[in-house]
């Protein structure tokens, strides 16, 4: 049986593979209604449940806030078309110009 934040994160991760994008950690974390966890390893606990129980949803899409992708996320990633650089300091590979890449969700109406 999958968390309560697993299937909230299943739900962003459909609304990001819909519309081709990709989010940080903390993004998906805050829109779904918690912290993304030290280091984010509350995200990463709702990802392995996520790639268990939804296997058709693209998990690669949730990224490190820092920008540096899994080596799994690799393959994923280029066949998705987005162009992947080393970082100039940690020479992690990172997705190029990654804020153009991440959706954007409305912010909620203030109440009145």
């Amino acid at each position: 049986m999958a968390s309560t934040r697993a299937d909230l994160i299943a739900e962003l991760l459909w609304e990001l593979k819909r519309a081709s994008k990709l989010a940080t950690y903390t993004v998906l974390a805050r829109k779904a209604g918690f912290s993304p966890g030290t280091n984010g390893r509350t995200m990463e606990s709702c990802l392995k449940v996520v790639r268990r129980d939804w296997p058709h949803l693209h998990w690669w899409r949730a990224v490190k806030d820092a920008g540096p992708i899994e080596q799994e996320q690799e393959k994923l990633l280029r066949d998705a078309g987005y162009d992947l650089a080393p970082h100039p300091e940690t020479k992690k590979l990172c997705v190029v110009s990654i804020e153009s890449h991440c959706m954007v969700w409305d912010a909620p109406a203030a109440a009145q």
